[in-house]
This record gives structure tokens, sequence and C-alpha cells, in this order.
């Protein structure tokens, strides 16, 4: 039997996170009175979840870290077309990075210099697998290593989704999928292509 004063604090917790989610995305400075106010519990319950600012970020970042692991598990199996390979997986990380965009400007303040690191480490290991095994097929350029060509993506993506988190720009991951995949070798067309396939459009 689930026991109810445990299922309720977490969904307590939960709520909480994405109240902190939603304000630190409108203002990184909020305080956790605002965070409070937007979860609709007292600010005294949020530290009976955290034990501070430092904790509730470190939280999100959990949570984070977690959805990156699980899509990182989901695509780790061998896939014959590492074009497709990586188009999948940057579509289906692309949500994540969304979701959890606000994490970039607060990481470095809040976490640490090892916070991001830990984060995406999944995700660079499966990249660096995708970008060896096309540099192998000759359908991605060997100009730059798996290993460095993967941070170059990676600076990429992080840099197109601070362009959405700042307002410059809106996208559902298909043209930083395609971005990607351009970067990585693929001529413009075939990219598009590749993309439209696993996403039609309409």
């Amino acid at each position: 039997m689930i026991n109810r004063s445990s299922a309720r604090a977490h969904a307590t917790r939960a709520r909480i996170l994405e109240a902190a989610l939603r304000e630190l995305g409108r203002n990184p400075d909020c305080s956790l009175g605002d965070i409070a106010g937007a979860a609709g519990v007292a600010r005294r319950t949020i530290y009976g979840h955290f034990t501070g600012r430092a904790a509730l970020v470190q939280g999100l970042a959990a949570d984070a870290g977690e959805a990156v692991r699980r899509v990182s598990a989901d695509t780790h199996a061998p896939t014959p077309d590492a074009v497709t390979a990586l188009a999948r997986f940057v579509l289906a990380l692309w949500p994540v990075g969304n979701r959890y965009r606000t994490l970039l400007g607060l990481a470095h303040r809040d976490l640490g210099p090892d916070a991001i690191d830990a984060l995406l480490r999944p995700a660079r290991e499966t990249v660096s697998g995708i970008l060896a095994q096309g540099q192998q097929q000759g359908v991605f350029h060997t100009a730059v290593p798996p290993g460095p060509l993967n941070r170059a993506l990676e600076a990429q993506m992080l840099a197109l989704l601070e362009c959405v988190n700042s307002g410059l720009w809106n996208d559902d991951g298909t043209a930083a999928t395609t971005a990607a995949l351009i970067t990585a070798g693929v001529a413009r067309d075939s990219a598009a292509a590749a993309v439209h396939h696993l996403r039609p459009s309409g």
C-alpha cells in the first residue's frame, strides 16, 4: 500500500520544482518566497524539502540529469545509419534542453563548475559514439575527432537554447537538429531530408 504521506510529500516537492523552473526562468534572482507563492505553499514548506536556493537548483539539475540519462538510454541501441541516429538523438534531447534551459544561466553560479559536466556526460558519451560511427561510415567529416566535434555540437546546441531562453528564437528542435547534422558534415539538403523523415511537417 502506498504511504499517503510520502505520496503527498513527493507531489509537493514536484510542485515546488515546477514552480522554481517557471519563476527562475522569469527572474533568475527571484526569492524562495516568490517560488513558494508560485507553488502555493508556505516558505517553510520549501525548507522542508530543500535546505536553500542552491539545494533547490540542485534538485532541478538532478531532474534534468535523469531526463538526459533516459534519452541517452532510449537511444543507446546501435543504429546502422549514423545520420539518422544523430538526428533522432538531438530531436529527443531538444525538449529536455528546452524544458531545463533556465539551468544554463544558473549552473555556474549556483551549482559549481562540475555540475554541467556531470549532467551532460551521458549525452556526450552517446553522441561521441554516434560521431565515431558516422566518421567510419564516411557520412560525417573527419577534420575534427569525435570528442572535440561533440563539444562543438554541444556548444552550438547550448547557444541555440540560450537564444530560445532570451526570446531571440523559437524552435521545436527541427532547425536545431538540421543545424547539428550540417555541423557534423552532412549536406544541407540531406540533413533537412533526414530530419523531415523523422518529423514530417503537417
